[in-house]
């Protein structure tokens, strides 16, 4: 039990469907390396699939998935789903970025995703300083329910 305490937190992390922007993609990749995360960058233009593979093969503990296009309600919709159908059905997803075309009320957007199954949903100007914080006690908070499961 304890090797598993000390394992580092293992984030998957990309941009989704047929989005391209790279930038903030290796921002966050730095900004969590940075913090001792272990991140797997799958880049742009990645499929639901190529998300839960990765996270099933490093065993994370959350995938993080950035839309900048604004198709994300396409493009992230069914992925908890699909999660629970390749057996990680309790695996953290967090959505950001501009997810919609328009302008719409962040707090309208945020309930959307919520009610596709992602635990948390950020604006493109979220503080990444307190999302770690956050990840952090999100991924304690998952580790800790899996460990009195005993899994």
């Amino acid at each position: 039990m304890a090797e598993r305490e000390k394992r580092p937190y293992t984030i998957v992390l990309g941009v989704i469907g047929f989005d391209c922007h790279s930038v903030g993609n290796k921002i966050l990749d730095a900004f969590f390396t940075e913090r001792g995360f272990k991140v797997i960058n799958l880049g742009v233009m990645v499929s639901q699939d190529e998300f839960i593979s990765a996270a099933i093969e490093s065993a994370a503990d959350a995938i993080l998935v950035s839309s900048l296009y604004g198709h994300g309600e396409i493009d992230c919709d069914g992925l908890r789903g699909r999660c629970i159908e390749r057996g990680i059905g309790d695996i953290i997803l967090w959505v950001g970025g501009n997810l919609v075309v328009g302008k719409k009320d962040f707090s309208e957007v945020e309930e959307k995703f919520r009610s596709m199954g992602y635990d948390r949903v950020f604006p493109p100007d979220t503080d990444l300083e307190k999302a770690v914080q956050e990840l952090i006690q999100d991924i304690e908070a998952r580790r800790q329910k899996k460990a009195a499961e005993g899994r």
